[in-house]
């Protein structure tokens, strides 16, 4: 087992600046190479000090932007034009990427495409959930409308 610094959120695993213990293959070959964590060492434990104070400092001032925005996104509903066939079905899938394009297009504000989650993909025309985590405590439920592109 390998010990690792995480510099970046990993789904499944933790947040920035956590220390966790993972198989040797898959810090040596995913997250090191990856940028997602650092080989965890003595003088590594300074870095963690800082990356944890840097994200209580945030994360206080956020929870009240993080409920602010929640409002604004269940509010109503966000439009999403893509490429459809006969029948609504899509060309694809709708990815996390489109999602935060289109809120921010809509003027709501800006969102993380990392914090977007789909419970079933999108590859029908219509009105779907997506589930969109702001803060720790804050998940937003904002309803996507998915329409044929002309």
């Amino acid at each position: 087992m390998a010990k690792v610094i995480l510099t970046h959120e990993v789904n499944g695993l933790g947040e920035a600046g956590d220390v966790v213990e993972v198989k040797n293959g898959y810090a040596r070959n995913y997250l090191v190479p990856q940028g997602f964590a650092t080989p965890w060492t003595r003088g590594g434990q300074k870095q963690v000090d800082q990356i944890k104070a840097a994200r209580a400092a945030r994360a206080l001032h956020s929870l009240e932007d993080a409920k602010a925005l929640k409002a604004k996104l269940e509010d109503g509903k966000v439009k999403l034009y893509v490429k459809a066939g006969l029948g609504g079905r899509l060309f694809g899938s709708v990815k996390t990427q489109a999602v935060a394009e289109a809120v921010s297009a809509a003027g709501i504000g800006e969102i993380d495409k990392r914090k977007v989650s789909f419970p079933t993909p999108i590859k029908s025309v219509g009105d779907h959930s997506v589930d969109v985590r702001l803060h720790d405590d804050v998940t937003a439920t904002l309803t996507l409308q998915v329409i044929a592109a002309k």
